[in-house]
């Protein structure tokens, strides 16, 4: 797959989305959304938030308007993304409290020397930073050598900086999951991540957009309506690669950065491989 068709594995993103990212008409519908999303009954919020329940019952309904201390309150109670914290404090006419930031902005330089320490702690396995939406952030060298070598780019081409979606790259059937001996678990496994994210995002969010684009390949729909009943020994999903005769058999671990307060550490994911069998750890050896 040539460069400009990798780059071409991100999301699209419309100029609401872009400006906005406003999901909710007011702050009322997203505060019933939020709460029902987390299962909790007014009266447990009430108890947890230390707010009266009339007092919520009438945010709700848009009889009482909220300040900006009572959003976050209620933020934290009901554990919001940073980001959908935001979107609630212009629904209901203020500044965002979260900035949000790129990753090489001067500020977040310690996070960054973080990130490439973790990523450097990995070789001679692949490590991959990706944000919410799984755009590839920051990949360590065996990471990228791994991409390039299922993907039959040339060994001296880089991988574009930005724009590869790793979702896209995986669930293409053209792309990596060609290579995949149990695309099915693997795909329905990274539709749960993503699932998530639209079902956290709300309606019209670019989550949204990317899971529909994700189903609309060939076989992922059937895929994501059908229970993975696997009950062998694993207490992971292996990944499975076959590819000109080699056979690799790798998990992954997710981490993420703790506490932030920044939108875009918030959302930040390090993604992990680790060999699953003394083979496949040789064959990563050997490469590196």
């Amino acid at each position: 797959m040539a460069t400009s068709q990798v780059a071409s594995q991100a999301p699209a993103r419309s100029a609401g989305q872009a400006s906005g990212n406003r999901y909710f008409n007011d702050f009322a519908a997203a505060l019933r959304y939020w709460r029902g999303k987390r299962g909790y009954s007014q009266l447990r919020l009430s108890t947890e938030s230390h707010i009266s329940q009339r007092h919520i019952s009438f945010l709700e309904s848009g009889r009482s308007q909220p300040s900006k201390e009572l959003i976050l309150k209620l933020g934290t109670v009901l554990d919001i993304p940073l980001r959908q914290r935001n979107v609630m404090l212009l629904a209901a006419g203020f500044a965002p409290a979260y900035q949000e930031r790129k990753l090489s902005d001067p500020e977040l330089q310690s996070v960054k020397q973080a990130l490439d320490f973790m990523l450097a702690q990995q070789a001679p396995y692949p490590a991959l930073v990706v944000d919410r939406l799984w755009n590839l952030v920051m990949s360590n060298g065996p990471a990228a050598m791994m991409i390039r070598w299922l993907l039959d780019m040339p060994d001296s081409q880089p991988l574009p900086r930005e724009g590869v979606n790793v979702l896209k790259l995986i669930l293409d059937p053209a792309g990596i999951r060609k290579h995949l001996r149990n695309w099915q678990d693997v795909c329905a496994d990274l539709l749960h991540w993503i699932q998530r994210e639209a079902m956290s995002d709300g309606p019209g969010s670019e989550a949204t957009l990317l899971l529909e684009e994700l189903l609309a390949f060939p076989g992922i729909k059937a895929v994501s309506q059908t229970p993975n009943l696997d009950t062998r020994a694993l207490p992971f999903l292996a990944m499975q690669i076959d590819k000109d005769g080699v056979e690799l058999n790798l998990f992954t671990s997710i981490a993420t950065m703790g506490t932030p307060h920044d939108v875009t550490v918030h959302e930040l994911r390090i993604e992990s491989f680790f060999p699953a069998d003394e083979a496949t750890a040789a064959w990563f050896k050997h490469r590196a």
